[in-house]
């Protein structure tokens, strides 16, 4: 079993900050890439931002500059830095792992339940 839990959202004004953090649990045998995404009402699933074990990074256009993506290997941790916040960022956000268990060894996606960022004035 292997879970995933996000932390850290909430309701922020424009030009805030927030940091979500997420941990991945379980009989984990390695993790390849980890990864946020965001879904707003009505709209698609996109992707936010990923990093991977070899230490690649991509973000969105939309958050360039705005937000960072760490990830803490040991503790099979990624966090989501999110600094001069839109109210158009408003969303769930969702962490993903891209892992092998200790069982299975084939890469398979795992995702957290997500986090609701608000942003309102």
């Amino acid at each position: 079993q292997v879970q995933l839990v996000e932390s850290g959202g909430g309701l922020v004004q424009p030009g805030g900050s927030l940091t979500l953090s997420c941990a991945a649990s379980g009989s984990i045998r390695s993790i390849s890439a980890m990864a946020w995404y965001r879904q707003a009402p009505g709209k698609q699933r996109e992707l936010v931002a990923t990093t991977t074990d070899e230490g690649r990074i991509t973000y969105a256009d939309s958050v360039k500059g705005r937000f960072t993506i760490s990830r803490d290997n040991p503790k099979n941790t990624v966090h989501l830095q999110m600094n001069s916040l839109k109210p158009e960022d408003t969303a769930v956000y969702y962490c993903k792992a891209d892992l092998r268990t200790l069982t299975i060894g084939v890469l398979r996606n795992y995702w957290g339940q997500g986090t609701q960022v608000t942003v309102s004035s």
